[in-house]
């Protein structure tokens, strides 16, 4: 009997330890601006492999918005998931002003927020501990870089953006205008370039797609059957080349442009899919991030934060790739 009573004893502190240590296993959540974005994909896909290498310490829970829109629905989620306690945040922020309720929610409540592809606006950083992705500015200034190899002298252009509050749009596109114009504005997203060394935005522009890929190859079409003469489209994510059956078939009638370099046909991110257009003549160059180190990186940080260690350094940028169709095959960063 006491041999009984004793294995039983074993046996309740063996589940009570049991239960302790999956009552101590962490939830980190990352937010992406939505869910239906194959370079949010890649994020998750990093935030997968962090929580696989823990062997169990923490989860890596991703959640965001399904589709599209202007931030409201991530800042829902956000809120949400300060009620349930997480662990840990880190969100890709959609709408920087709208974000700052939803994360002094999370400062309150004592929740660690990391910041990833878009930042919160300057006056509100202290709201997050860390920045850990992409220089946006400097994804501008390399697509302005290449456009301005491609049309030396200058030209007509049109810039397309994310929505108009995301501030890592914002930034790409005040890097776009300064090195276009040459000198440096005060501010993002930059000021409007009115002939400044030879640039001039057409009117209409910056189109604000608010990730909506669909609309983002409609916007091209419309603007381009009203500028065929237009000398340089410049989009800051790749909101087109995201649908790329639909993106081949409205740029196929501007092939022979961009071949002979009349079109200076320029966009960020460097996904497979996107790499895969520019081979096929559909894009004269690619400025891309790297979203699966973001996503792996936020889980680390927050993984040694717990551990003790202290927070990263901020902002942590995570590099960037500049392809053309002559480097296409060696680009990318391994």
């Amino acid at each position: 009997m006491k041999k009984f009573l004793l294995t039983a004893a074993v046996a309740f502190g063996a589940l009570t330890v049991a239960a302790v240590g999956a009552q101590a296993k962490f939830t980190f959540a990352l937010v992406p601006k939505n869910m239906n974005n194959p370079f949010f994909d890649q994020a998750r896909d990093g935030c997968k492999k962090a929580e696989a290498e823990s062997n169990g310490a923490f989860e890596c829970m991703y959640i965001g918005p399904g589709e599209h829109g202007g931030g409201d629905e991530q800042v829902q989620i956000v809120q949400d998931l300060v009620a349930k306690k997480v662990d840990g945040i880190a969100v890709a922020v959609a709408n920087a002003a709208a974000m700052t309720v939803a994360l002094q929610a999370a400062k309150d409540a004592g929740i660690p927020v990391l910041t990833w592809d878009s930042d919160m606006l300057p006056e509100n950083k202290d709201l997050r501990l860390a920045y850990i992705g992409t220089h946006n500015y400097e994804i501008g200034t390399n697509l302005a870089a290449l456009a301005m190899k491609i049309k030396p002298n200058g030209g007509t252009v049109c810039i397309q953006s994310g929505g108009a509050a995301a501030a890592n749009h914002n930034e790409r596109m005040q890097g776009i205008r300064d090195v276009l114009s040459g000198t440096k504005s005060a501010a993002s997203p930059g000021d409007r370039l009115t002939g400044q060394n030879g640039w001039t935005e057409i009117e209409g522009c910056p189109l604000y797609t608010n990730d909506d890929f669909p609309l983002s190859v409609q916007q091209f079409e419309d603007i381009m059957a009203k500028n065929p003469k237009l000398d340089a489209f410049i989009p800051t994510g790749g909101f087109p080349q995201f649908v790329p059956d639909a993106n081949r078939a409205a740029v196929e009638k501007y092939k022979g442009m961009i071949a002979d370099k009349s079109l200076a046909l320029v966009v960020a991110d460097t996904l497979p899919v996107q790499i895969d257009q520019m081979k096929e003549g559909y894009s004269l160059g690619q400025v891309g991030q790297r979203p699966f180190e973001m996503g792996y990186m936020t889980m680390k940080a927050f993984a040694d934060m717990k551990d003790g260690k202290a927070a990263p350094a901020d902002p942590s940028y995570t590099g960037l790739d500049v392809c053309t169709p002559e480097t296409a095959d060696t680009c990318i960063a391994k």
